[in-house]
């Protein structure tokens, strides 16, 4: 799986971040808890360079809590803030405030010496499509006031967000980066919803996240599929002999009735109801990746 590509709408939006960067004191970046570095945009490194800075693992009712503390850890040996949230629901969003005054705590010392006491910090909210900005800021705003979906691209444009006296937040689009130099980076994006399904082969990522599971969750594997990371009897699947994950990705398919006429296995449904399974957590709490 090879993407090269860098939609205008994203030229546009890196653009607009940089305009506005030196309007912010501090830049809070999202990442998906599930694939935290993979989710990382490098180019926000770039342009956030001596800005504060907090690191958010979003979605982390969804990932493995073992490895979330191990990216908490490894992100603030690095000296960077890190709480992590699930934003659907709120938890761990309260942790934000007293992160954003450890951040900030000299820039409100030197407004205090100079007699400023009523500006507001003003943070940047940014990260690749579909983390979950928009949720997050109305989580954190406590009302509805970001647009939101379970896609990307929802946020189009900049958006100043009033938390309350003390909080001011810059809302952007997600953005990727023009070409994915890691493959598996590409991968896990793609089966984390953060490029659109559209121009991605289902049948590869699931593959891909089979074999992933096999290695580092197999119990998650057997739970929800009922079968073992075995290898498969090229007698009963000749096509495992190339790939073992398609015997599996087979065996998922008959056992939950995607068929074909005929009663062929439809492996094109099985990889759909694998990834959507993952994305909702009905396969267990899983990480992609570890520090």
């Amino acid at each position: 799986m090879d993407y090269q590509w860098y939609p205008g709408h994203m030229t546009k939006a890196r653009r607009m971040m940089q305009e506005n960067l030196s309007l912010i004191d501090l830049l809070i970046e999202l990442t998906d808890a599930r694939a935290p570095q993979s989710g990382r945009n490098p180019d926000i490194d770039a342009m956030a360079n001596g800005k504060s800075r907090i690191i958010v693992l979003n979605k982390a009712d969804l990932a493995d809590s073992r490895a979330t503390d191990a990216w908490k850890a490894c992100y603030e040996k690095e000296g960077i803030l890190t709480c992590a949230v699930d934003a659907r629901k709120g938890s761990g969003v309260r942790q934000l405030k007293p992160l954003i005054d450890r951040a900030c705590a000299e820039k409100l010392e030197r407004n205090k010496r100079r007699g400023i006491v009523n500006r507001p910090v003003r943070a940047m909210i940014a990260g690749i499509p579909n983390v979950g900005k928009s949720t997050f800021i109305n989580s954190f705003a406590g009302k509805a006031v970001a647009k939101t979906g379970d896609r990307p691209g929802v946020t189009k444009g900049k958006q100043w967000i009033r938390l309350n006296k003390n909080v001011e937040l810059l809302d952007t689009p997600g953005i990727l980066w023009p070409k994915f130099e890691d493959r598996e980076a590409g991968m896990k994006l793609a089966i984390l919803g953060s490029i659109r399904d559209e121009i991605t082969d289902e049948g590869e990522l699931a593959v891909w996240l089979l074999h992933y599971l096999t290695g580092a969750y197999p119990e998650l594997l057997a739970e929800r599929y009922g079968i073992s990371a075995r290898e498969p009897d090229p007698a009963e699947d000749p096509a495992s002999v190339e790939d073992p994950a398609i015997g599996m990705l087979r065996q998922i398919a008959l056992s939950r009735g995607c068929l074909k006429t005929g009663g062929e296995a439809d492996l094109s449904k099985a990889s759909r109801a694998v990834i959507d399974d993952f994305r909702s957590g009905r396969i267990g709490r899983i990480t992609l990746e570890r520090p």
